[in-house]
């Protein structure tokens, strides 16, 4: 029997394969950059922005160098032509909403890309680098929705970044630990991304940027990742500000003490009869890739290695130990349907409560959510149980680290409630179906009907419109109120990469958070808008939760 992901996994984060062609260049080539291990040459775009795709930023992480910290890329010599996107990293086919332009697939694939202005500043610009979400098990820089052209255009150096996925990226096992001289395994993706950042500092002035500007983005994992960098003592002097979408580490992906994930290494290698290291590092790519698809690609987890994280990143935020950064961070209004509590039952309150009692076994505590979320008619229940799915999925992660980090940072804190539901498939786009994160699966065999169109924004929906990408997605017939939304919501996040602070003329006024009490939230939507935190007593009744389980 096929087996089934669960369903807070695979709304996580992001793709099917979708694998166009090479694209042949006939661009104007983008005046040489010195970098310190070589020069390189990208691609003028034609609104005249400057690209220079597929630079390799570390190297390439093979043969002895898998399940190693990424290591500087070799200098070359001559003129390295970053014309084209450089290979994706290591990953299966197991989403519906990623479109890849990558140079194919490849385990040597620490490339990053970066996307200049035009015109050449009389001043470094503020830089903002990008980490793709795919519940650290896929994506990729090439995908369309996160490219940096249009941040360009605003006067900004954007980039975005591969970095090790699955097995290749989290694997830990206590062989890599004794081998290691910080005594650590795993989390080698989140150290490409470390490693990216300090490139970003060494290089990123000969493109234009200042390396003291430096803001980290990122959605869904990508927003973790964010989270994770914060908290880690690598990284976190590397960048100046900090944008989260839809998740973070504090709830979403967490951390697992070390000796659980070198459990789960050791397991893995017994069920593909590995008996050292030796033998795993021999492993083709693709062999070990589809050895680790079957073994479940959700069941390496990021860890508290003791180099990474030097602590829980649960204790590092509390106590304050974080990136003393901004941060604007928030959620979309329908991260999970209400299928997730409810299946396929009728929505009455009845089926709620047995949905809920059944979900926590404990009559005490399921006493305590019916009280919390708790639909007054049956016509509430679908958006209460879809509060409930969310916030069990990722919405109370990312209020989690919003609200640990207003407590104890002492920087400028931004939350917003993105809530624009995407406007109807195109009729060009035939069967293709709608992906559990919001994306499309294209099927020329699919019969079924088409499910009703989401009544708020699912899991990703924002990042076209925060990214300014809209018009790189043909799934959907954007509307001029969708370009509308695109523009306020690219505007502030703009805004803030330059000036630690969403506003600007034009737009409704976002007040920073100074307090636990009437905490301000952006509505991000048609009718943008301003309004107090709802349903606080949700959020902090999940915390006290968790701790006591943690």
């Amino acid at each position: 029997m096929k087996k089934v992901l669960p369903a807070i996994l695979l709304a996580c984060l992001s793709g099917l394969f979708v694998l166009p062609a090479r694209a042949q260049h006939t661009a104007a080539v983008a005046p040489a950059v010195k970098t310190a291990y070589g020069s390189v040459t990208g691609i003028i775009e034609k609104s005249g922005v400057l690209a220079y795709k597929g630079i390799p930023y570390a190297a390439p992480p093979v043969g002895n160098l898998r399940w190693q910290p990424p290591q500087p890329p070799a200098a070359w010599t001559g003129i390295h032509k970053a014309d084209h996107f450089g290979p994706r990293t290591m990953q299966a086919p197991i989403f519906g909403d990623m479109n890849f332009r990558s140079d194919g697939m490849s385990e040597d694939c620490l490339y990053l890309n970066v996307w200049a202005p035009a015109r050449k500043s009389s001043k470094l610009l503020p830089v903002l680098v990008y980490f793709y979400g795919g519940g650290f098990v896929a994506g990729d820089g090439s995908e369309p929705r996160y490219d940096g052209e249009s941040m360009a255009r605003k006067g900004i150096i954007s980039l975005t970044v591969n970095y090790r996925l699955g097995v290749f990226g989290f694997f830990s096992h206590p062989g890599l630990t004794k081998e290691s001289p910080a005594h650590a395994s795993g989390n080698y993706g989140l150290m490409d991304q470390w490693a990216a950042l300090k490139w970003v500092k060494e290089n990123i002035a000969a493109f234009g940027g200042d390396p003291k500007r430096v803001t980290i983005a990122g959605e869904s994992a990508g927003s973790i990742a964010v989270s994770a960098q914060m908290a880690s003592p690598l990284a976190k002097d590397l960048f100046a500000g900090a944008i989260g979408e839809s998740g973070s580490v504090l709830g979403a992906l967490s951390a697992v003490p070390l000796a659980k994930g070198e459990a789960a290494g050791v397991e893995f290698a017994k069920s593909i009869g590995a008996g050292s290291l030796q033998e795993l590092r021999a492993l083709p790519a693709d062999s070990l890739l589809q050895a680790a698809t079957r073994f479940g690609a959700f069941r390496f987890p990021v860890t508290v290695d003791g180099y990474f994280f030097t602590k829980d990143p649960y204790q590092v935020y509390a106590a304050g130990e974080q990136a003393h950064v901004p941060l604007l961070a928030g959620w979309n209004s329908q991260e999970m349907g209400y299928q997730a509590i409810l299946g396929n039952q009728p929505l009455t309150k009845e089926n709620f409560e047995k949905a809920v009692r059944k979900l926590y076994s404990n009559a005490a505590l399921a006493d305590s959510m019916l009280q919390l979320y708790n639909p007054a008619t049956d016509a509430d229940v679908e958006q209460v149980a879809t509060d409930l799915a969310s916030d069990r999925f990722i919405s109370f992660s990312t209020w989690k680290w919003i609200d640990d980090h207003v407590k104890t940072s002492g920087e400028p804190v931004f939350r917003y409630l993105f809530s624009r539901p995407r406007p109807a498939m195109n009729a060009s786009m035939g069967n293709a179906a709608p992906g559990l994160a919001g994306g499309v699966i294209r099927d020329k065999k699919a019969t079924a009907a088409k499910p009703p169109a989401a009544k708020g924004a699912v899991h990703s929906a924002e990042i076209e419109y925060a990214m300014g990408n809209l018009s790189s997605n043909k799934v959907y017939n954007w509307q001029p109120d969708d370009y509308k939304v695109s523009a306020i919501m690219q505007a502030y996040f703009a805004n803030f990469v330059k000036n630690a602070d969403p506003n600007g003329p034009g737009l409704p006024k976002w007040p920073a958070i100074t307090g636990t009490d009437n905490v301000p939230v952006m509505h991000i939507d048609v009718h943008t808008r301003m309004e107090p935190e709802q349903h606080r007593a949700r959020y902090l009744f999940l915390d006290r939760q968790r701790e006591r389980a943690h």
